[in-house]
C-alpha cells in the first residue's frame, strides 16, 4: 500500500514520527474499529471496508488471525470487537478529539513522584502514564499542568506519588512555554492541516488522519490565555471530527449494501 498524499509546496515539513506512512492490514483494521462505536464490525462488513483501503481478503484473514492471537481483537458471534485494552485506547483517542475542560482559575495540578526502588521499566511506564494525562515534567519526578481538564487521575497513582494544587509565583504563560514545545506543536498541526485537502485516496486519508490522531494526543490542551496566538488545536480537532463522520458514512453505506 502506498501513501502518496501530496503536500502544498509551501507546507511545513512534518517530523519523521508524524509523516503519513503506509498502513498495514492490522493498522487499517484498528483504525476502522477505533473509529466505530461500539468498536465491533461483522466479518463480512469488515472485509468490504478494508477492500477500499487496498487490503485483500487473504491479507485480511491472516491479519485478523494474528490480532486475535495477540489479544488485539475478540471474535464474537457478530464478527470482531476490540479487546478491553484497545477499548481503553479508543476512549483516550475520543478524549483527544473532544477533551473536557473547565474555566481555569489559575490553579495547577502537581504530581510529585515519591516511590523509590522501582526498576527502569516501571519508571518508564509511569512517565508514559503521566504524559498521557497531559502533565509535563518540570524536573525529575515533578509533573504539573494547569487545572483546566475534567478527567480523573487514576487511584493507583496515589501509591507512587503525592498530588497537590499549586500556583506559580511567576507568569503562568512563561511556565507553560517552558514545559511544552508550543510553537513546534502548532507548526506540525498546521502542516497536517495543509495536507488534509490533498489526500484523495482512502488509504492516503486514513494514513494522514492516523498521524493527526497521534498529534492530537500530544496537545497539552492549555487554557486559551496560555496559548500562542492562532493556536490550531481546535481546527485540527474539527478536521479529524469531519473525517470521522466521513468514515462513519462509509461504514453505514457499505452496511446498507449488504
Amino acid at each position: 500500500m502506498r501513501t502518496n498524499a501530496p503536500a502544498p509546496p509551501d507546507a511545513p515539513v512534518l517530523p519523521d514520527d508524524l509523516r503519513p506512512r503506509p498502513l498495514s492490514a492490522r493498522s487499517v483494521v484498528l483504525s476502522l474499529l477505533l473509529g466505530t462505536h461500539p468498536p465491533e464490525l461483522p466479518a463480512r462488513e469488515l472485509g468490504r471496508l478494508v477492500a477500499g483501503f487496498d487490503v485483500g481478503g487473504s491479507t485480511l484473514r491472516a491479519a485478523l488471525s494474528r490480532m486475535v492471537a495477540a489479544g488485539d481483537l475478540r471474535r464474537t458471534d457478530a464478527g470482531y470487537r476490540l479487546s478491553d485494552r484497545l477499548v481503553r485506547r479508543q476512549q483516550r483517542q475520543d478524549e483527544a478529539v473532544r477533551p473536557r475542560t473547565r474555566a481555569w482559575d489559575g490553579d495547577w495540578e502537581m504530581v510529585v513522584v515519591t516511590a523509590t526502588g522501582r526498576g527502569p521499566a516501571a519508571r518508564a511506564d509511569l512517565r508514559t502514564q503521566l504524559a498521557a494525562l497531559r502533565l509535563a515534567e518540570l524536573r525529575e519526578g515533578v509533573w504539573l499542568r494547569p487545572a483546566n481538564l475534567i478527567r480523573p487521575l487514576p487511584a493507583a497513582l496515589d501509591r507512587v506519588a503525592q498530588r497537590c494544587t499549586a500556583r506559580p509565583a511567576g507568569p503562568a504563560g512563561d511556565l507553560a512555554a517552558s514545559l511544552w514545545p508550543l510553537d513546534a506543536w502548532a507548526g506540525t498541526a498546521r502542516a497536517l492541516l495543509a495536507r488534509t485537502g490533498g489526500a484523495g485516496r482512502p488509504a492516503d486519508r486514513l494514513a494522514l488522519f492516523a498521524a493527526v490522531v497521534r498529534h492530537l494526543l500530544a496537545d497539552p490542551v492549555l487554557p486559551p490565555g496560555l496559548l500562542p496566538a492562532g493556536w490550531p488545536g481546535d481546527a485540527l480537532r474539527t478536521a479529524y471530527a469531519d473525517y470521522r463522520r466521513e468514515l462513519t458514512g462509509q461504514v453505514r453505506a457499505r452496511a446498507g449494501g449488504a
